[in-house]
């Protein structure tokens, strides 16, 4: 289930995350949950509350719980905080 989906004015076609299914899981030190999904839907992506086949990546906060441990045995790319933090940077 998508939770959160960009505006069409904000999308940034070109960065990594535009079209891509992002899922948070534990907690981010540098900012608020609300704040990641903000970062993720300017900068074009989706938001899911669940790991699939289809996500594109998930971001492992500090204690992840069962959504990392699904990522990894789908294959899905796992971001650190660090990495997303660079990744939303916009140049």
């Amino acid at each position: 289930m998508v939770i959160e989906e960009a505006e069409s004015a904000a999308i940034v076609p070109d960065h990594p995350l535009c079209n891509k299914t992002v899922v948070l899981t534990g907690t981010l030190s540098s900012m608020t949950r609300h704040e990641a999904i903000e970062r993720i839907t300017a900068c074009g992506g989706l938001v899911s509350e669940s790991v699939s086949k289809k996500t594109d990546f998930v971001v492992a906060g500090d204690s992840p719980g069962s959504k990392l441990d699904k990522a990894q045995k789908l294959g899905v790319k796992v971001l650190t905080e660090e990495e997303f933090n660079a990744m939303c940077k916009f140049s």
